[in-house]
């Protein structure tokens, strides 16, 4: 997959073995390690050689089966790693029945394998009722966690704001490397290596850069966040966001990154600066009894927003970064108007959320041209929504057979 910026600033991900190939090498020395919410290792426990027979693992209890066959992708505590978290709150869009084919038989457009020539139909049973067993210990990873995990490894200001080698630093390749957890920074017009360095297990989403090129952000399925500075060829920052992340977006203005989170259901806003923590957003309905996963998070740059799909919950978020934004206001007034006159209330705090009420759960989405519109759809779904982000609602339904990634979609206009 290859993301651009400004022109020549290109980023490769390389993803040349299957998950279960990956997962089998040896892992790279990672950069300064955390721990899960428990204190386990952020590194999943190395899988099953795929020799093992049903026969022989007939007499493993279902903790033991996990370890076994499925630790590796999603974590030795469920926590997600390659694979998604596995709990009941992550499952709930999952009815039970389902999970045990989708073990047995693996999942579409996936890396998930199927194990029935593996595990035995009892022991699929099993497998599926452990994990829909809630968790031992409650999983929390608050404010005060996120600010501890926080790594500054260099100040910035006293970093030099020039690059320190002659390459052209808009005509770089940033070469993700999943097989064993490197990043290479080529050279764009040689095609030569500048620096090659360790980074967190599983990097997932893209990694997104500052307006003018010089930090690229780096997010890994367990929660970390990097900075790293392409100028300088050095890591800058680091803390962990969650324990199970999706995405992050970066703001147009070059002031603000958002995490989107798996596990806890939450938005997290960094400074884009030193990866600071800004601002928890808890992702719920407007009652706060029903919690979602964030299923994306993208940046809107002409509307000075981030715009946030949900997974168990058919709304979309925006959510406004600066004061160039179209306010946020979740009332009914008369006239939307400023020059009204009528005394709006506009909600004035730190990343405001505009609600959209949508047919179904967004599972992934892209924008048109304008950012006025995006078309987004569910997994299963044989349909997209275009929502309209400025009525806030849906204008039109599009036949979508199969199962697209709208995430890298692409839109144009026709002349």
């Amino acid at each position: 997959m290859i993301s651009r910026l400004r022109g020549m600033l290109l980023t490769l991900w390389l993803a040349t073995l299957p998950m279960i190939a990956i997962a089998e090498g040896t892992p790279a020395t990672p950069m300064p390690t955390g721990t899960t919410g428990s204190g386990a290792p952020a590194t999943p426990v190395a899988p099953a050689t795929g020799t093992t027979t049903a026969a022989a693992t007939t007499a493993l209890a279902p903790d033991a089966l996990y370890q076994q066959h499925c630790a590796s992708c999603h974590h030795p505590e469920r926590l997600g790693g390659q694979g998604p978290a596995l709990f009941p709150e992550n499952l709930q869009r999952l009815p039970k029945p389902q999970a045990a084919k989708v073990i047995a038989q693996g999942r579409p457009a996936t890396q998930m394998a199927g194990f029935a020539k593996v595990l035995t139909p009892q022991q699929i049973e099993a497998l599926v009722q452990y994990i829909y067993q809630p968790p031992a210990k409650p999983l929390v990873w608050d404010e005060a966690a996120i600010r501890q995990s926080h790594i500054v490894h260099a100040r910035v200001e006293t970093l030099p704001n020039r690059p320190v080698f002659t390459a052209d630093p808009l005509n770089l390749f940033v070469v993700v490397e999943l097989g064993d957890h490197h990043v290479t920074i080529l050279d764009g017009d040689r095609l030569e290596p500048l620096t090659r360095f360790p980074s967190r297990y599983a990097l997932h989403g893209g990694p997104k850069f500052s307006p003018d090129g010089r930090f690229v952000y780096f997010l890994s399925r367990d929660g970390w966040i990097s900075q790293y500075d392409l100028y300088n060829l050095t890591l800058v920052a680091e803390v962990r966001a969650g324990i199970n992340a999706r995405n992050l977006a970066a703001s147009d203005d070059g002031q603000t990154i958002m995490v989107a989170n798996y596990l806890p259901p939450t938005l997290v806003a960094l400074s884009a600066r030193d990866l600071s923590l800004l601002k928890v957003i808890p992702v719920s309905d407007a009652s706060g009894g029903k919690l979602s996963r964030v299923s994306a998070v993208y940046a809107a740059p002409p509307r000075h927003s981030f715009v946030a799909a949900l997974k168990d919950l058919p709304e979309l978020w925006e959510i406004p970064y600066n004061a160039q934004a179209k306010p946020v206001i979740n009332a009914l007034v008369h006239d939307y108007r400023t020059e009204s006159g009528e005394d709006l209330p506009i909600d004035k705090s730190p990343f405001p959320v505009r609600r959209t009420r949508v047919d179904d759960y967004l599972d992934d989405f892209f924008f048109d041209p304008s950012y006025n519109n995006l078309i987004g759809a569910t997994r299963g779904g044989r349909s997209g929504q275009v929502i309209n982000l400025d009525v806030s609602r849906r204008t039109h339904l599009v036949d979508l057979p199969g199962l697209p990634h709208l995430g890298s979609g692409i839109s144009w206009r026709r002349e």
